[in-house]
């Protein structure tokens, strides 16, 4: 369990209100170079936000099973972690600076979780893709956190309740996935199918209602979470960002929709107003 003693290393204090906690539904490497009604939304909420002296990237293709890991590196390397695209989207890259210290003193606040520290990763595309649009400039440190694909989804919920300390040092966390992420449905169409509508409004109702036990245990979901999410690792930072809110945040959507048919591009902020 997180300590309360916080980390006090960028300057917030006692008055300093809670920074938001954010999940973006990142949808196909393309909305890097695109701009559409999604990422003039991810745009748009980077404007509006609080601005944070730091953000903690939760990105669904850091896949560490069996640990988690906190990124320590001081100038994080834009990882292309795809293939098939145009030359223009491994041109890409986003220059912002890390936080070795920061991320050092969040695997000792979060000891519970037996974090550790690497700096061999970076920024892959779920979080670069996504903050190029909500901070073009890449002048705000960035460190990513793996997920553990070894653990279920309550501990990930778990993971985020610990992590919502960061939320009064100044720390931005922002989970990047997708609610539904079904690679073997891609279609050319952005017309859904009825059962990634349905498990996209289920989850969506349940996450209003605060009703998190359900949106954490497959049982409840059945067949329709198997549909939806084949493997979870698209889903499990919504889940951690679940975690780090609050009884005092508002839920707000961001957007809503589908890309390929089976990617729910459904993202939301929690936040105090």
């Amino acid at each position: 369990m997180a300590t309360q003693q916080g980390l006090n290393i960028l300057g917030a204090n006692a008055t300093t209100p809670p920074m938001p906690v954010v999940f973006i539904g990142h949808g196909n490497p393309m909305n890097a170079l695109e701009e559409n009604r999604f990422t003039q939304s991810w745009s748009q909420l980077g404007q509006t936000l609080i601005r944070p002296q730091a953000i903690l990237m939760v990105s669904a293709h850091w896949m560490t099973p069996g640990v988690s890991l906190v990124d320590s590196s001081a100038k994080p390397q834009t990882i292309h972690d795809f293939y098939g695209f145009p030359e223009a989207l491994f041109a890409e890259r986003y220059p912002a600076s890390g936080n070795p210290l920061l991320a050092q003193q969040l695997t000792e606040l979060l000891s519970d979780h037996q974090l550790q520290t690497d700096s061999s990763w970076g920024l892959d595309h779920g979080a670069w893709s996504v903050l190029k649009w909500m901070y073009p400039a890449a002048d705000v440190p960035v460190f990513q956190l793996s997920i553990d694909v070894s653990q279920n989804l309550s501990w990930h919920f778990a993971l985020g309740r610990s992590l919502s300390v960061l939320r009064r040092e100044g720390v931005m966390i922002i989970g990047s996935g997708n609610v539904v992420h079904n690679l073997a449905a891609l279609k050319h169409s952005s017309q859904p199918y009825d059962w990634a509508e349905e498990f996209d409004a289920f989850f969506a109702k349940r996450l209003a209602q605060r009703n998190f036990s359900d949106l954490v245990n497959p049982a409840v979901m059945g067949g329709l979470m198997r549909m939806a999410n084949p493997s979870l690792e698209h889903y499990i930072p919504a889940i951690v960002v679940a975690g780090a809110a609050n009884n005092n945040d508002y839920l707000s959507m961001v957007s809503e929709g589908f890309d390929l048919g089976a990617l729910s591009m459904r993202s939301f902020v929690f936040h105090q107003v």
